[in-house]
């Protein structure tokens, strides 16, 4: 049976690094026999994290985020698929805030309160999480290892993907105000050197974590 992978992209510039990996990935996962339905967060309609409303702690919507708004497709896809990739890259030490309203409604849908059944999720399936980054690919592992805990726990087994000291800009001189903190000529030469390996790992990834 055709395996049903979910790609959400949590950034909101296409054609660049998360959105590429995304993509990669994606096509990894299609080169082994699976189908992938892809999202964009920053293009649907309008949505919230976690209100707190205690509706998926209810018996009859146990495991189900009951707020109606432009998440619920995506929830629903990634409940009924078979894996799922979601990339975003950080901003300011985090991902994204389209990321964490997700990740909220995620994780807290499958939260039961129950200690001795903490987490309500039956069917765990395979996530590739991946970030990028202008900073070195190791200044955030303790912010990814924790995403990577709680994803494992309330989703299923989780892999990382970061891609570090990523090219922002085509051109850093073509700015209002100088980009000092930036060797653009470094940037360009990683991105023209190591950043097509690390498109073929994503598709690597891809394939051998969704394969049929």
């Amino acid at each position: 049976m055709e395996k049903q992978i979910i790609a959400v992209n949590a950034g909101p510039r296409m054609g660049w690094n998360t959105e590429t990996l995304i993509a990669e990935a994606s096509k990894g996962a299609a080169s082994a026999g699976a189908k992938v339905e892809r999202f964009d967060l920053f293009r649907l309609e309008k949505y919230t994290g976690c209100v707190s409303c205690f509706g998926c702690k209810r018996e009859k919507n146990k495991g189900r985020c009951v707020c109606r708004d432009g998440l619920t497709p995506v929830l629903d896809a990634i409940r009924a698929g078979d894996g799922l990739i979601i990339g975003s890259p950080n901003y300011l030490g985090e991902l994204t805030a389209s990321f964490r309203a997700l990740y909220e409604r995620l994780i807290f849908q499958n939260l039961t309160y129950d200690l001795e059944h903490p987490c309500c999720n039956e069917r765990p399936i395979p996530v590739l999480l991946i970030m990028t980054s202008n900073a070195p690919d190791t200044s955030y592992l303790g912010l990814l290892k924790n995403y990577q805990q709680v994803l494992t726990r309330f989703v299923g087994p989780t892999e990382l993907f970061v891609s570090g000291d990523t090219l922002q800009l085509k051109d850093y001189k073509k700015t209002d105000w100088p980009w000092t903190m930036f060797d653009p000529d470094q940037k360009k030469a990683r991105h023209e050197t190591v950043f097509p390996q690390e498109r073929q790992r994503a598709f690597e990834l891809g394939a051998r974590l969704f394969a049929e």
